[in-house]
C-alpha cells in the first residue's frame, strides 16, 4: 500500500512538473505582452469573432493556447486577464469540449479513428455551445475572482515590476493546480493497481448498451473518462488491442470521450476560476450522451438498411 502511494505521489509530483513547465512561461510571456503594441493589434482583428459568443477580445488567447496545446494553457492565459464570470463560463466549457487537439487528435489516430472526425466534433461543439449559452444566460456579469489570485487592479510601474507580477501569478496558478492533481494522481494509481478500473469497467456493461456499444469497449471508457484522452492513450489501445474492440464500437466510445473526458480533472481544474463547475460536468455528459446515442441510432440504422440493398441488387 505503502509503494501505491508513493508511486502515486511521485507521478503527481511529475504531472505538476510538466504542467508547471507550461503554465509558467505562459502566463509570464502572456502579462508581458499586454503592455506591448502586439496585443492590441491582434485583438483588433480578432474582436468581431469573439464578439459572437460575448466574449471580449483578450478571450482569444486562452482559446488559441487551449486548443493548440492544453488545458493548462488555456487557464493560464485566463488568469493572465479579467474576466466576467459569463466569460470564464463560456471559455471553460469550449475550452473542455475542444482543447489539446493535435495531441488528442493524433491519440485518436493511433486508435484508429480519423482525426477530422474527432477535430471536427470537438471544435463544432464547442462552437455551438459557447453560441447558446452567450444567448440564454444573462447573469454572470460580475468580475470572476481567480482563487487566491486577485481580481484588484494592479498598478505596475516597470518591466520588471511588470514581470515579477507576471512570475507571482504563474507560481500560485502552479501552486493550487497541484492541490488537485497530485491527489487524483494518487487516487488513478490506486485504482490502476487494485484492479479497481477493471471493475469499474464490468460494471459499465449496461451503459455501453444504452449508448450502442458493446461491453468490450468499456475498458477505453473507463480509461479516457478517468485519466484523459492523451494520459490514457496507452490503456485505451492496449484495451482495443486486447479485447479486440469493432470499428464501430471505437468510434462511438472516442465520439463519447472527445465530447467528455477526464471527468474529474477537466472539472476540477476550473475551480481556482471562481464558476459553478457542476453546471459544467452536467453540459459535457448531457451533450456527449446525446451525440453518442444519437449516432449509434443512425448507424445501426444504416447497418440494417445495407444488408436489404445488397439483396435487392441481387436479385
Amino acid at each position: 500500500m505503502r509503494g501505491m502511494l508513493y508511486r502515486g505521489l511521485m507521478q503527481g509530483f511529475k504531472t505538476t512538473l510538466s504542467l508547471g513547465k507550461v503554465i509558467f512561461p505562459i502566463t509570464l510571456i502572456i502579462t508581458i505582452l499586454q503592455f506591448t503594441p502586439v496585443f492590441p493589434w491582434f485583438m483588433n482583428i480578432i474582436a468581431p469573432l469573439m464578439g459572437l459568443f460575448g466574449l471580449s477580445a483578450e478571450a482569444a488567447v486562452p482559446l488559441v493556447l487551449g486548443n493548440s496545446l492544453n488545458l493548462y494553457a488555456g487557464i493560464a492565459a485566463i488568469i493572465s486577464f479579467d474576466f466576467t464570470v459569463k466569460e470564464v463560463f463560456i471559455m471553460a466549457v469550449m475550452l473542455s469540449f475542444s482543447h489539446n487537439l493535435f495531441i488528442e487528435s493524433a491519440v485518436a489516430t493511433r486508435v484508429g479513428v480519423k482525426w477530422w472526425i474527432i477535430v471536427g466534433i470537438r471544435v463544432g461543439l464547442a462552437v455551438f455551445s459557447g453560441l447558446v449559452i452567450n444567448l440564454f444566460w444573462n447573469g454572470g456579469g460580475e468580475l470572476a475572482q481567480y482563487g487566491f489570485i486577485s481580481g484588484d487592479d494592479v498598478v505596475l510601474n516597470n518591466w520588471w515590476e511588470i514581470g515579477l507580477h507576471g512570475a507571482q501569478s504563474a507560481v500560485i496558478a502552479i501552486v493550487q493546480l497541484a492541490c488537485i492533481v497530485i491527489p487524483l494522481m494518487i487516487i488513478m494509481q490506486l485504482m490502476r493497481e487494485l484492479g479497481w478500473m477493471h471493475a469499474i469497467s464490468e460494471k459499465m456493461a449496461p451503459l455501453m448498451k444504452l449508448l450502442g456499444m458493446d461491453k468490450r469497449a468499456s475498458m477505453t471508457m473507463v480509461a479516457g473518462l478517468t485519466i484523459g484522452l492523451a494520459y490514457g492513450a496507452g490503456l485505451m489501445m492496449q484495451a482495443v488491442k486486447e479485447d479486440n474492440v469493432p470499428k464501430k464500437d471505437m468510434y462511438l466510445a472516442l465520439i463519447f470521450l472527445v465530447s467528455c473526458h477526464a471527468v474529474v480533472e477537466d472539472t476540477l481544474v476550473f475551480i481556482p476560476l471562481g464558476i459553478p463547475v457542476w453546471p459544467l460536468l452536467v453540459i459535457r455528459l448531457t451533450v456527449a450522451i446525446i451525440l453518442t446515442v444519437t449516432i449509434a441510432y443512425f448507424w445501426k440504422k444504416e447497418e440494417r438498411k445495407m444488408p436489404h440493398e445488397h439483396s435487392y441488387h441481387s436479385v
